[in-house]
């Protein structure tokens, strides 16, 4: 990894804040008590420090309360402590019984879980029955954390089962409290009438925690023609450019083709466009150094998106360049963290590329959902027959530039395509990435400013595990959240060019095959398809569904359309009291009585 002279995050990341409470009566019970569950509170800080990382690489980091919390006066020092230490993520865990509302934690915006160890020397169990009926009657959602096995009071071992939890929960909190008091950055407005680039900004106030923050798109071009950017950066990326981004061939009829001067000038103003749009996010130091002390602050931007169509890409180069590029988790710096930018300015994509990228730490494919392919009609224009994964049809994700790069599959872990979080991807990883992506002249029918769009020269690589999502919004309900988990597929090179080059053959191409359970809008591909809520789709490696689930309920989102197991959807305890044999329902009805988080 190459030092960037970015600063790619402002503050400090969320601390997880571990709760060691016990039974408060002193005299011979807690004494007997303050070992065992020190140990507790020890073994899941070392679990969560081991397995998971914040977007930069490093280790999350735990903080344990500065003693056991007996009693409400101890609750109140644990708050303190944790507040002062930037603790955004709530684990209280206990061996034995303790004294419930006086030791629970209060705070009604923080992600909370209890963990009541299951054994049979103390009543940690109850207590955790205890305390999450204390969190249902005071209206403070809790996650439930109890093992499957007894164990004995000496095991310090975390079953299984209690890891899953603690992990799951863990990463969609984290997710929860880095949002909070970021900006989602709006650059332009509606896109040619696309209903999530209308950017709701009571949504992401009320549901995430953050702000929006808007720029009209003339401040890119004031930008270019005024040079308000690292001018040696942008040598060193255009030297790269011209190394690592081949250019293919030029769709456009001879008639529409533009020269290459001008081809020239569209590379020069795409990678300013790329550079502008990092620093209006998160700023740039350099810019200070120039002169620009406003301009180099950025906008504590997250996320963003960029309306482009039509005002933008009438006149000027589109932005497939930059949104691929800023997507990917390199360029010409080397590996670092991907930039959640939205094509269109779909900012409900946007937002739903930010959740899958907090879960996963990896670069997110943004992609219109665009075409099912049947498997009669793949047959009927290609002769081939879909099989396996795909034998109920394959769905056409592509769209103009924004899909990063990482999803070409050209990065692997023990001889599988996967998409990896920045610190992993070696140096030939990058190179074979970006030799599986060609670079073409735009379709000028499409965008008269011209510009550079990607292709992946066959595709997403097969057979990785990915999960699409989509947050839609409706009137009188709000926020929904669906889901999708499946597979990417590949298609011989014939077949893939075939039905690729029947739309737009300069965007980059994603088959997916859909994880079917029979039922409902899983019963085939198609009816996926048909019930999918927008245009356009977040598609992220990993099947992790059952981790957007849990992230949805902390910030009372509903969901709507799910292929997870049952058994891995994990939710606050206070969603049982809304409904156990209708979980949807539940989860609506839980949802609508809760509110938004910061609501």
């Amino acid at each position: 990894m190459s030092k960037n002279t970015v600063a790619r995050w402002s503050g400090s990341f969320p601390k997880v804040g571990i709760r060691p409470t016990i039974d408060g009566r002193l005299g011979g019970v807690r004494e007997s008590l303050e070992k065992q569950t020190m140990n507790q509170a020890a073994s899941v800080a070392k679990l969560i420090a081991k397995e998971l990382r914040y977007p930069d690489g490093s280790p999350v980091e735990c903080v344990i309360a500065e003693s056991t919390i007996g009693g409400v006066v101890e609750s109140a020092a644990c708050e303190d402590f944790f507040n002062r230490e930037n603790v955004g993520v709530s684990l209280t865990i206990t061996p034995c019984w303790c004294y419930g509302s006086e030791t629970m934690d209060m705070n009604p915006t923080r992600p909370k879980a209890v963990w009541g160890f299951n054994g049979t020397e103390r009543p940690g169990a109850v207590y955790l029955a205890a305390t999450l009926a204390g969190h249902c009657q005071k209206g403070i959602p809790a996650f439930g954390i109890y093992g499957r096995d007894v164990q004995e009071a000496t095991d310090t071992r975390i079953p299984a089962d209690v890891k899953e939890k603690l992990l799951r929960f863990t990463r969609a909190a984290l997710a929860v409290s880095t949002m909070r008091g970021k900006s989602y950055l709006s650059m332009g407005g509606c896109s040619m009438g696309i209903a999530g680039s209308i950017v709701d900004q009571p949504f992401f106030e009320k549901y995430l925690g953050m702000r929006v923050e808007t720029i009209d798109m003339t401040e890119v071009l004031r930008r270019i023609d005024k040079g308000i950017y690292d001018p040696a950066e942008y040598k060193k990326a255009r030297a790269w450019v011209k190394e690592n981004c081949p250019e293919g061939k030029d769709w456009n009829a001879p008639k529409m083709r533009r020269s290459r001067k001008d081809l020239d000038a569209e590379w020069a103003t795409s990678i300013k466009m790329a550079l502008i749009t990092r620093d209006l996010m998160v700023g740039n130091p350099k810019l200070a150094e120039m002169g620009y002390g406003e301009e180099a602050q950025g906008h504590n931007a997250i996320a963003s998106g960029f309306q482009g169509q039509r005002q933008w890409t009438d006149y000027k180069p589109n932005g497939d360049f930059m949104e691929a590029m800023l997507n990917t988790s390199f360029d010409w710096n080397g590996t670092r963290a991907p930039y959640m930018v939205a094509t269109e300015n779909d900012a409900l994509n946007g937002a739903s590329m930010l959740f899958n990228y907090l879960l996963t730490n990896t670069a997110q494919i943004f992609a219109d959902v665009r075409t099912y392919w049947s498997p009669s009609a793949v047959k009927k224009a290609t002769r081939h027959t879909l099989t396996g994964k795909a034998s109920s049809g394959i769905l056409h994700l592509v769209n103009s530039g924004p899909a990063a790069l990482d999803a070409t599959g050209e990065q692997s872990r023990k001889g599988k395509p996967v998409m990896k979080p920045f610190w992993e991807i070696t140096a030939a990883e990058v190179k074979k990435c970006l030799k599986a992506t060609t670079w073409h002249p735009s379709i000028t029918e499409y965008f008269p400013g011209g510009g550079w769009s990607t292709r992946f020269t066959n595709g997403t690589k097969g057979n990785m595990p990915v999960t699409m999502c989509r947050i839609n919004l409706f009137d009188g309900l709000g926020p929904a959240l669906q889901i999708a988990e499946g597979y990417s597929v590949a298609l011989p090179k014939k077949v893939h060019d075939t039905l690729d080059e029947r739309t737009n053959p300069t965007w980059p191409t994603t088959w997916f095959a859909p994880r079917l359970t029979g039922k409902g809008p899983f019963r085939d591909a198609y009816s996926v398809m048909n019930a999918w809520g927008a245009n356009h789709g977040a598609i992220s490696y990993g099947h992790i569904g059952a981790d957007l689930i849990t992230l949805a309920a902390m910030l009372r989102i509903p969901v709507y359309m799910h292929n997870v197991d049952e058994a891995k959807i994990f939710r606050p305890a206070s969603w049982n009291g809304f409904g156990t044999a209708d979980l949807e329902g539940a989860d609506y009805r839980a949802c609508e009585n809760f509110g938004p988080l910061y609501g």
